[in-house]
């Protein structure tokens, strides 16, 4: 009779332990396919399409270094030196920044050292650069100018369900869909891949886009090369969205309810113990 009872109370604490687990492994659900570009075939090589830069914008900061074989020469055309000559008064352009960069305005105009305004908007940065140094030496003042330009504060921001959300700022011109995510730690397991949104804006109008990282089309997106100021937004899967409707609290309650029951089940079954073992004594 003992061994029976202590069995069937067995068999409870072990149903108990089973429904927990259950529980939770059904409040993490199976997630959704996971693989980037699950569609692409190995081993290939194909052309790589799309443009990674619409070309110069308002309120692009940019680097602009001119150099020469002449140093001295290129002494009023860098903010860099230009700032070490108004400090020691010997100077050469009043209108030297303090900041080294040159933000664009709204209206896709710098202002250059010597060379005054510059339309620049829509430009490429070597498009600029060979225009400066068209200028420099048309105009007679450094007969070998070599000018770099270099956008300073390429921003992207990234939200929704990636480990770190939040604004990027690149180094260069060029960022792909996935270096950006890569930067922000990678999807959650509960991100949706199938259906990435891009808002950009350009030419005056916002464009929100749609791009599918798990398809081999992801590389001929118009997203797939990130613009200036792009925001990226990962949207959560269904069960995330579930789970923010329930109570957070709800796996709490039922993981301390199993706990209960548990112990309530192994105190039940040594009360039972205890009592058949004095009953035999008596």
């Amino acid at each position: 009779m003992l061994n029976r009872k202590s069995k069937t109370l067995r068999e409870s604490a072990m149903v108990a332990m089973v429904l927990a687990a259950t529980v939770m492994t059904v409040s993490c659900g199976t997630i959704e396919e996971m693989a980037y570009v699950a569609d692409a075939p190995r081993d290939t090589a194909s052309a790589i399409e799309g443009q990674f830069s619409k070309g110069i914008q308002a309120n692009d900061l940019l680097h602009i270094y001119v150099e020469s074989e002449t140093p001295a020469a290129t002494i009023p055309f860098n903010q860099e030196t230009n700032k070490i000559a108004v400090s020691d008064g010997s100077v050469l352009n009043p209108g030297a920044s303090a900041v080294t960069g040159y933000l664009v305005d709204a209206e896709g105009d710098i202002i250059f050292p010597v060379l005054g305004k510059m339309h620049v908007l829509g430009k490429t940065h070597s498009e600029l650069a060979a225009e400066i140094e068209r200028r420099l030496v048309s105009e007679g003042h450094i007969m070998d100018a070599v000018v770099t330009v270099k956008l300073m504060n390429f921003t992207v921001s990234v939200l929704g369900d990636v480990a770190r959300p939040g604004q990027i700022v690149a180094s260069g011109e060029r960022m792909t869909i996935f270096e950006a995510l890569s930067m922000v730690g990678d999807l959650t397991i509960y991100g949706q891949r199938h259906n990435v949104t891009v808002v950009r804006e350009e030419n005056g109008q916002r464009i929100i886009g749609e791009i599918d990282l798990t398809s081999k089309d992801v590389f001929k997106s118009p997203y797939y090369y990130l613009h200036q100021n792009d925001v990226v937004y990962v949207e959560p899967n269904m069960k995330r969205k579930k789970q923010a409707q329930r109570d957070p609290m709800t796996m709490t309650y039922i993981s301390s309810a199993v706990s209960i029951i548990s112990v309530l089940s192994s105190a039940f079954y040594y009360y039972l113990l205890s009592k058949q073992v004095l009953n035999r004594n008596n």
